[in-house]
Order: C-alpha cells, then sequence, then structure tokens
C-alpha cells in the first residue's frame, strides 16, 4: 500500500507512466495546476508556498525509496521534480505581482515559464548536467530541476533587465 502511494506521488499520480515525453506532461500539469490554485482558486502564496516546501522536502525520501532497488538512478516516470523545478520561475512571479493579478498576463508569462523550463531541463547547461551526472540518488533528480528551473528566473530577469535599458 506505502508503495503504490509512493510510486503515485513520484509519478505524479500515473502521468509519468506516459510512454512519451513524462517529463513535458508534468510540467505542464504543474503550470496547469498553479494557474488554478493561482487565478482560479485565489489561494494565498503562503499556503501554496507551504505545500511546494512539503512536497520537496517529501520527494527527497518518496524518489529515494522509489529508485532503490533499481538500476536506473533517474527514471523517466519520475516526474514530481519537474513540478518542483517548474513551481520555482511561476512562484517567484506570482510573489512579484502581489494582489494585482492579469490573468492574461500570467497565461502567456507560464507558457513561456514552460517553454524556458523544458529547454533548460533538457540542454541541461552547468549546473543541471552537474546534478544529473554526478549525483545519481534522489538529490541529483531533484536538483538539476531545481536549477533548470532558477536558469529560467535569471534568464528572465537578464532578458527584463536588457528590454528596459534598450527600449
Amino acid at each position: 500500500m506505502i508503495k503504490s502511494l509512493n510510486t503515485l506521488f513520484v509519478t505524479m499520480f500515473g502521468l509519468g507512466k506516459i510512454p512519451k515525453i513524462p517529463g513535458t506532461f508534468g510540467s505542464l500539469a504543474t503550470v496547469i495546476l498553479l494557474y488554478i490554485l493561482f487565478h482560479i482558486l485565489n489561494l494565498s502564496s503562503n499556503i501554496i508556498l507551504l505545500g511546494l516546501i512539503i512536497i520537496f522536502v517529501f520527494s527527497f525520501s518518496a524518489i529515494a525509496t522509489h529508485i532503490k532497488n533499481n538500476e536506473n538512478k533517474d527514471p523517466k516516470e519520475i516526474i514530481i521534480d519537474e513540478l518542483i523545478g517548474q513551481s520555482i520561475p511561476i512562484y517567484l512571479y506570482e510573489i512579484s505581482h502581489g494582489t494585482s493579478k492579469s490573468s492574461d498576463e500570467a497565461i502567456i508569462f507560464y507558457g513561456v515559464c514552460f517553454v524556458l523550463f523544458r529547454f533548460f531541463d533538457i540542454a541541461k547547461p552547468f549546473p543541471v548536467s552537474f546534478f544529473d551526472k554526478n549525483f545519481k540518488n534522489s538529490f541529483g533528480v531533484i536538483m538539476d530541476d531545481v536549477c533548470a528551473g532558477f536558469y529560467v528566473v535569471l534568464f528572465l530577469i537578464c532578458f527584463m533587465f536588457l528590454s528596459s535599458y534598450f527600449i
């Protein structure tokens, strides 16, 4: 029973078992989930942050348990790391806009975050590649996506700075 619940958690309720591009589906599900939480249900960013922290902390144990007897230490069905990494730029965008949130602007920004996150997660620039290659455990599985999420944030900050400078 516990093993089944653990598998449901790390595969985001079985979404990771989709045969083609499960990570992309996990990222897309995260974008949709966060849009619903922030813009339809209007949940407090503090409640969402608490939920993300709980997921982040529990993921280390859940992934370690899932890969314990597996030769492949980063199987494609584990996509909870996509939820963690994809959440970083979206959450930071939402808290930076405070109470004045435009749903139309958010849809565009969420789409940009989705595309950029998938790019950095697949391309694996340093230090994403460092964690992916050197840590064959739950830490490596999670941290490469955390780095990809922060790459999105860094890219967007640089883009906003440069666009305000040149425009």
